[in-house]
């Protein structure tokens, strides 16, 4: 009976398991293999990247550019949680003309909107306003604005606006390299952000 049973355990080491595990193997290969790529509207989104997918059929996830916000006057919420996840300016992204007015709401509190040095258009004027307030600025100078939250920079409360053409936008995405290390949190947040102009 023993020497049945050590044959048994014998033949199952042999054949059954290496099989098991490569079925195993494959399952696994199949569960973490990519499900898409992102390209940005306009691109031509049969790049190598989506070639290179070892899937038959790789959906694309195609990023809408922002549009032009209608109207002269803006609002944009401050939020502990908002459709785009927590800690957040809603519109996060905003497109508006030149002399547009922004009107930053406290909807929660503990919140603020702060210019951030170095990333917005030359000579265009810096906001901070004060904690859990209402501030409104009127954005005269074109260009990329990009700004915080204070408290909540390390979670990646920020947001970004564009007046007119995107004229400072390469000097922007530069210094969102150093920007992004303040992050601890949505550390590709800002990237999105930019991506959407």
């Amino acid at each position: 009976m023993n020497y049945i049973k050590t044959v048994l355990i014998f033949l199952t080491f042999i054949f059954v398991l290496p099989a098991y595990s490569s079925q195993s193997e494959e399952a696994l290969k199949k569960r973490i293999a990519p499900v898409g790529s992102v390209c940005m509207e306009g691109e031509d989104c049969s790049s190598s990247v989506a070639a290179a997918m070892p899937m038959a059929a790789t959906p694309v996830v195609v990023m809408e550019k922002i549009g032009l916000s209608q109207g002269s006057e803006h609002v944009v919420k401050m939020l502990n949680l908002g459709v785009g996840g927590t800690m957040i300016f809603e519109p996060a992204v905003i497109k508006v003309s030149k002399g547009d007015t922004i009107h930053f709401k406290a909807v929660d509190m503990s919140h603020n909107s702060v210019s951030i040095k170095g990333m917005i258009p030359d000579g265009a004027n810096n906001w901070q306003g004060q904690l859990s307030k209402d501030i409104s600025v009127t954005l005269d100078t074109e260009g990329v604005y990009v700004y915080q939250c204070d408290p909540h920079v390390m979670m990646a409360m920020i947001g970004v606006i564009q007046v007119g053409k995107a004229v400072n936008l390469d000097s922007v995405k530069q210094a969102a390299e150093n920007q992004k290390s303040k992050f601890i949190m949505n550390s590709d947040r800002l990237d999105n952000y930019l991506s959407q102009l």
